[in-house]
């Protein structure tokens, strides 16, 4: 039988509830080990439990939080067969995706999982999707990969994103199939799998502030583009469109900043705001500009896919052409390619 680490990191399903509102509870560790051991025996896989310290404030995330986990997963990358991080909804899908991108190939599965509701409150969803976790990660067909599992699904790390605030459904992958899904057995989909390699556990070195989104909505003026474009620590830049990827004309201005931006080497990827579709550059011609801009069509990249795919790359010291070739075809399977 698989043996897993549990690796808690924070989140909503260790907190509890307090006259400020939900606080870590210092008893989630021992709940969460004692719900598990009611479970019928040889079920789970066998696993250990660890808590990080200081746990991470799924709001406050910072790309310095990855190489904490990353160091964690290489002490223990040896000794576990799978690997499942319990971690806070609201930036779940950033690091799943950062860790896909930071960890390249992989020969075991790395699952991500948290709950709208904490352990141990009425109606949680907690316990569940943790033994959803546990189950994908220890299944022996495990995609060799990193996946979200929550509310009976396994999504692909990289193409999921939190598609509702209230719903116990929370995560889905709008533009990519389920990896799985559990009904009365965990039923895994066969998707073509990805390439499996050993791992990159090394760290990466992130600088704040080499990342910016700039998000199109009538209004934006070419003097608010400018300022962000000239900022001299950015070096990369996810452009939010209308559409198939088509921005605002802004009387050619926007497309003038947009191209003295890639002239000087800032990086610049396109994707649409829609939750659902592609980008395709070439279909208006607006979004032809782009293309001769040095603008690059992110496909299908969701929004967390796209901040960290950038992150990454940068952090691990790609620049100039090499840098637009990376953003422009699938590394991990977060996007179609082109």
């Amino acid at each position: 039988m698989a043996r897993l680490l549990l690796l808690y990191t924070g989140g909503t399903l260790g907190m509890q509830p307090s006259p400020k509102g939900y606080v870590p509870s210092p008893q989630f560790a021992e709940q969460l080990k004692a719900a598990l051991a009611l479970q019928p025996a040889g079920r789970l896989p066998d696993h250990d439990l660890k808590t990080l310290h200081p746990l991470i404030d799924s709001a406050d995330l910072a790309p310095a939080a990855w190489n904490r986990l990353v160091a964690v997963l290489a002490e223990a990358w040896a000794s576990y067969d799978g690997f499942v991080i319990l971690h806070g909804t609201d930036t779940l899908a950033y690091t799943a995706s950062a860790l896909s991108f930071l960890l390249g190939p992989l020969d075991k599965p790395v699952v991500l999982t948290g709950a709208q509701i904490p352990l141990g409150e009425p109606r949680s969803d907690a316990l569940n999707n943790v033994i959803l976790a546990m189950q994908a990660a220890g299944h022996p067909r495990a995609p060799r990969e990193v996946c979200i599992a929550f509310h009976d699904r396994l999504l692909r790390g990289n193409r999921a994103r939190k598609c509702r605030t209230q719903g116990l459904d929370a995560f889905d992958s709008p533009n990519a199939p389920w990896l799985g899904e559990a009904g009365i057995e965990l039923r895994l989909c066969g998707l073509p799998a990805l390439p499996v390699g050993t791992p990159d556990l090394t760290q990466a070195d992130f600088a704040a502030g080499h990342v910016a989104v700039l998000h199109c909505h009538p209004g934006l003026s070419p003097q608010q583009v400018a300022r962000q474009l000239d900022d001299p620590q950015l070096q990369g830049l996810v452009l939010m469109t209308y559409g198939v990827g088509n921005p605002p004309g802004l009387d050619g201005q926007l497309l003038d900043c947009l191209r003295r931006a890639t002239e000087r080497g800032l990086a610049i990827v396109n994707v649409t705001q829609c939750g659902q579709g592609t980008v395709q550059q070439g279909a208006y011609a607006t979004g032809r500009r782009l293309e001769e801009a040095g603008v690059i069509a992110g496909q299908d990249l969701t929004p967390e896919a796209a901040i960290t795919k950038l992150e990454v790359l940068l952090a691990r010291g790609q620049r100039g052409q090499a840098l637009r070739d990376a953003l422009a075809r699938p590394l991990r399977g977060e996007m179609r390619a082109h």
